[in-house]
């Protein structure tokens, strides 16, 4: 096959242990999944249908020097789980789902929050707000083999060392083997689909020069600073 032009590198993880990577094909991201971040945005927490929405698979970023955005005033961080998926499929049961993944890691949710409550005011799509550039800062996975498929693992975010977000996966209002079932309601999903499982309370603004640190329990750790 004869390409106009050389296409661009293929997005890929970095996987602890192992010198091999773990090739992207899609990322989804599921909102309003903790119950008092729900009640911090003014919402109703009542177990509804979940609120899926995407990010390119570009937006994943590996580089401790995050670039601040263009087009905002108010840069939030949502501190999540992140699950990736070695199988996939359609209408996938929720007794196989923990059978698809992967491994696990950490990653920030990055949202300009004005334009997103902009958007939420007009009724209009959160692209411009969730799926900008390096919008997904993510750690290294841990595969399952190695971690198991955690029930309890503490979530947390440090920003300039002091503490902004925490909780136990536990606390999610749709559990891991939930969001891989509904989601493969929606789409077909594929070997290389990463999800980011929602974000707890204490979301808040990151400026210029901020360091972050992110964990998973003892899963995954994210480090890194605003540009």
């Amino acid at each position: 096959m004869h390409v106009l032009f050389t296409p661009p590198t293929p997005v890929s993880l970095p996987i602890q242990g192992s010198s091999q990577r773990f090739p992207v094909h899609r990322v989804y991201c599921i909102g309003r999944n903790y119950g008092d971040h729900v009640r911090e945005m003014g919402g109703d927490v009542q177990r509804s249908n979940p609120v899926f929405f995407m990010k390119p698979a570009d937006a994943l970023w590996l580089d401790g020097a995050v670039p601040y955005p263009g087009a905002t005033s108010d840069l939030h961080h949502e501190v999540e789980m992140v699950v990736a998926l070695r199988h996939g499929g359609h209408e996938i049961a929720v007794a196989d789902a923990l059978a698809c993944v992967y491994g696990y890691g950490v990653g920030l949710d990055l949202t300009r929050r004005d334009l997103q409550n902009l958007a939420k005011a007009d009724g209009a799509p959160w692209d411009s707000a969730k799926g900008f550039d390096a919008s997904a800062p993510i750690s290294a996975l841990t595969p399952a083999s190695v971690c198991g498929h955690p029930q309890h693992a503490t979530l947390a975010l440090q920003v300039n060392g002091a503490t902004r977000q925490q909780a136990d996966i536990a606390q999610m209002i749709w559990a891991l083997p939930e969001i891989i079932h509904e989601l493969s309601k929606l789409w077909t999903l594929q070997p290389g689909d990463v999800i980011f499982t929602g974000t707890p309370a204490g979301v808040g603004p990151l400026l210029r020069g901020d360091r972050f640190h992110a964990v998973l329990g003892d899963i995954a750790t994210l480090e890194g600073h605003l540009v």
